[in-house]
């Protein structure tokens, strides 16, 4: 996946917002046309993928998505992991960046969807009950789980990664479509470097240091 502008998975959204706006201008008028503009420009807004100069770093695990991290807390992992860990929930609203980007440089050893319910991604039964998709990826000096969680206005998730793909730091492997909650799971022996409440960046913003 490249770094364009705007996500491919936007353009049919896009594309049918435009093709309305302009049909209700010509056809009906131009001040009928003003809301269906508005959806556009938010498709627009929504599905914009923003130039990201990541900065690699063996020892430094960055964050996987844009919004505000909701929750710290130590969690035993059994699907991927198998130890206990550190969990950092980021949540999206609307007006995040959607696309996800990989906390570190490594391979893709553990791959799982599964479908589920749109309660609201906030809420902490969002992470047992919703729609998600988890990756754990194992880079050269430690392992992590990422797992995109659908919210109450998601409708689908987007992977455009499998099992055995070579992730760089920073690089995309997915997006989830308006509104969603985002967690990484850490060894316990990484050093947490957020607080609840922090507004995150993915692939700018630190979210752990390794261990040398």
């Amino acid at each position: 996946m490249t770094d364009f502008p705007i996500v491919k998975d936007g353009f049919p959204f896009i594309g049918i917002a435009f093709c309305i706006t302009f049909l209700v201008a010509v056809v009906v008028n131009v001040y009928w046309a003003i809301l269906p503009a508005i959806v556009f420009c938010f498709f627009l807004y929504f599905f914009r993928n923003p130039p990201r100069k990541v900065v690699y770093d063996s020892n430094h695990l960055l964050s996987p998505a844009d919004g505000k991290v909701m929750s710290i807390v130590e969690v035993q992992e059994d699907e991927y992991l198998g130890e206990i860990g550190t969990k950092v929930t980021i949540f999206l609203s609307p007006f995040d960046v959607h696309v996800n980007r990989s906390p570190l440089k490594g391979t893709i050893k553990m791959q799982q969807y599964v479908c589920g319910r749109f309660r609201p991604a906030y809420k902490a039964i969002a992470a047992w009950e919703n729609e998600r998709h988890a990756i754990g990826i194992e880079g050269e000096n430690t392992r992590v789980l990422v797992t995109q969680i659908a919210g109450i206005l998601a409708r689908r998730i987007v992977s455009w990664v499998t099992l055995g793909t070579d992730l760089n730091q920073g690089e995309l492997y997915g997006m989830i479509k308006f509104g969603s909650c985002t967690e990484l799971i850490m060894l316990k022996n990484v050093e947490v470097l957020v607080s609840k409440g922090q507004k995150v960046r993915a692939g700018l913003t630190v979210i752990g240091r390794i261990p040398s």
